[in-house]
């Protein structure tokens, strides 16, 4: 299928790897060129070298509008605007009781989940308004609409940014800017991998064992007993950056194996 987007330039935040890389490498497909930003230069530029793309690198620390502002100024001066904007960089944050966390704790995960995506929107969608034509896509979470007691600094951010996305919608279609979240939940990433490593150790399991027990015990809607792939939830953002979606917006694209239980996103 024919996306519509050759040609186009999108910023993808969390470039370096997992959901960022597999949006990355499938845009490249489709003949977008990208502007491609993380914390670390050379982490991205090693995991997004075979890009067959024009691409820039900069590498960006987006709890500051000023380095925000530093991503946009590189992909205009190279590429002379931002189309699409795929926004997946994020944190965990602290887990633990949600009373006895810390203030900090809460502003870390705000900042960074919440806020980042709102400096990144100030800084792309007026332009991409100008030129009556835009994609904004921001990851959220199955903790948006599921959450989880241990992970309230991270489901109340992601939360938050669901509402954020959903309030640009309602005016931002009119100008061409289509603004839409997607939902994933346990894909092979270096978070889950982090969170499977650690179970293993206080289970005293085998890493695959890990998975298999959380799967039955913490996740029994994906029946599908494994963790989804960041090639599966690139390829719903590819849809949703693309002409073929031009009339899909404000909407939340869970891409979770089933694991939120309920009819409502």
């Amino acid at each position: 299928m024919d996306l519509g987007i050759k040609g186009r330039v999108a910023l993808i935040t969390g470039a370096s790897g997992g959901i960022g890389l597999a949006t990355a490498t499938l845009l490249s497909e489709e003949g977008v060129r990208l502007v491609l930003s993380d914390i670390d230069q050379d982490k991205l530029e090693k995991a997004c070298a075979g890009l067959g793309t024009e691409c820039v690198f900069v590498a960006a620390d987006l709890t500051r509008q000023d380095e925000v502002e530093k991503v946009i100024k590189a992909g205009e001066a190279k590429f002379g605007q931002v189309d699409i904007v795929v926004h997946t960089a994020g944190v965990t944050g602290a887990k633990g009781d949600p009373l006895e966390l810390s203030d900090d704790d809460y502003l870390e995960a705000w900042n960074t989940d919440f806020f980042s995506a709102v400096r990144v929107a100030r800084a792309t969608i007026p332009a991409m308004r100008s030129r009556q034509w835009g994609r904004f896509v921001c990851i959220t979470s199955e903790n948006s609409v599921q959450p989880y007691w241990e992970e309230a600094v991270y489901n109340t951010a992601k939360a938050a940014l669901g509402a954020f996305i959903k309030n640009l919608s309602y005016k931002e279609a009119a100008d061409g800017v289509l603004c839409n979240t997607v939902a994933p939940a346990f894909i092979e990433t270096g978070m889950t991998d982090g969170m499977m490593k650690k179970r293993a150790e206080e289970m005293g399991v085998s890493f695959d064992e890990a998975i298999k027990s959380f799967l039955d015990e913490e996740r029994p809607g994906i029946v599908q007993k494994r963790r989804g792939k960041p090639e599966e939830v690139a390829s719903a953002i590819a849809l949703l950056v693309s002409d073929r979606a031009s009339f899909i917006n404000g909407s939340n694209v869970r891409v979770d194996g089933g694991s939120v239980q309920a009819i409502q996103n």
